[in-house]
């Protein structure tokens, strides 16, 4: 009685029969399909909305940072994003775009969520547009393998290069923020002894530095783990910034704030897989291509130089002061200038536009260490030069 009333049910297995669930299924999927000439129109209307978005949130994203952020190098790059979403949008005719819109019967236009009508501050602004970005090209991304793959493959290359382009903004901004007061940076070696580097440590502490970082080429590791953990010990009671040259483990082992590398060094990708994501790592660099690649590659902050000729490091060639001019135009990463700065010739490196400086010799060199670092204070702006951080 059972098997007779379940029309098709096969006696033996109490399946369907594979010919009749294969027509099934197929019956389903085409009559659930709308017609060709509606799900063309409904997937270049997904397209269009999609593209629009994602235009207006590059917009965005470019405006904060070019008159929020400040950033040349940046700003070029949001634009250069936009511009070529604009050139591969051409593959889907304009004429096409527009037939397919229907904003007054899109019932998204009626859809909005409290979160959507406040923004607290200038870089959460930014932050919503990169998130709408984001999402928008992954629609197109999807949507775009029903009409034009090249769309599609073009638009998920955009939306990696948009996350790079994202992770360079907070950061700068993070930064911008994190080291607003962080002007003069003075580098010192690990002393003969543990008790001459805490008197050394002490004394810059007291007189006013903002940056001390641990740089010695000479010392074994266990003497030089030990300098950092003394270094730790002493500046960050202070809320001095710490920092270890070239050495990301003995940075993350001693706490300190952050590594410091150079060209030669390990990559900022291998030395935050060492401290994680907090600590500072600052980068050395020389030109242009070097900042600009530094920015995008997670640096929180640079150094820019030899600027002069110094007393404790011999350079073959000197970036100088237009590469100081060059950076402070382009770039709005925290820069210190470094290589041979004094007291007499800060005037021209702050003329460059640079507004941050991190010296050697000048200070530990100097015969009354507190004296100098004064002079070097006294010249340099405070933070109010910056942009507030209440504005970011």
């Amino acid at each position: 009685m059972l098997a007779s009333s379940v029309e098709g049910l096969d006696s033996a297995s109490g399946d369907y029969p594979e010919s009749r669930m294969t027509d099934s299924r197929h019956h389903a999927s085409t009559t659930t399909e709308p017609p060709a000439g509606e799900k063309n129109v409904a997937t270049v209307r997904i397209l269009d909305a999609a593209l629009n978005r994602a235009g207006e949130g590059l917009r965005v994203v470019e405006d904060y940072l070019r008159m929020a952020l400040d950033d040349g190098h940046l700003a070029k790059r949001a634009k250069q994003l936009r511009h070529d979403l604009a050139e591969a949008s051409k593959s889907l005719p304009a004429e096409q775009r527009t037939a397919s819109r229907d904003t007054l019967g899109d019932v998204g236009t009626r859809n909005s969520t409290a979160s959507e009508q406040q923004r607290l501050s200038l870089i959460e602004v930014a932050t919503a547009s990169f998130r709408r970005t984001a999402e928008a090209l992954r629609t197109i991304e999807e949507y775009g393998k029903l009409l034009d793959t090249t769309l599609a493959k073009r638009c998920e290359q955009l939306r990696y290069q948009l996350y790079t382009l994202e992770k360079a903004t907070t950061l700068a901004t993070a930064a911008n923020q994190r080291l607003a007061d962080a002007r003069l940076y003075v580098l010192v070696e690990g002393a003969e002894s543990a008790e001459q580097f805490a008197q050394q440590v002490e004394t810059l502490v007291t007189a006013g530095v903002h940056v001390i970082q641990l740089r010695d080429k000479r010392l074994d590791d266990r003497t030089l783990l030990a300098r950092c953990e003394q270094l730790v010990a002493l500046t960050r009671p202070a809320g001095v910034i710490s920092i270890v040259n070239d050495r990301p483990d003995l940075a993350a082992i001693a706490k300190a704030d952050g590594v410091h590398l150079g060209q030669d060094d390990l990559t900022v990708a291998a030395a935050r897989r060492i401290l994680g994501p907090e600590p500072l790592v600052g980068v050395s660099t020389h030109h242009l291509a070097q900042a600009q690649q530094a920015v995008l590659d997670g640096a929180n902050y640079l150094g820019a130089g030899p600027t002069f000729a110094s007393g404790t490091k011999q350079f073959t060639e000197y970036a100088g002061l237009a590469y100081l001019q060059q950076v402070a135009a382009e770039v709005s990463l925290p820069t210190y200038a470094i290589g041979g700065i004094t007291a007499e010739n800060l005037p021209q490196v702050l003329a460059t536009g640079i507004t941050r400086i991190a010296v050697a010799g000048a200070v530990t060199g100097a015969p009354n260490p507190t004296h100098a670092v004064e002079q070097l204070l006294a010249q340099l702006p405070h933070s109010s030069a910056e942009m507030p951080a209440s504005e970011v």
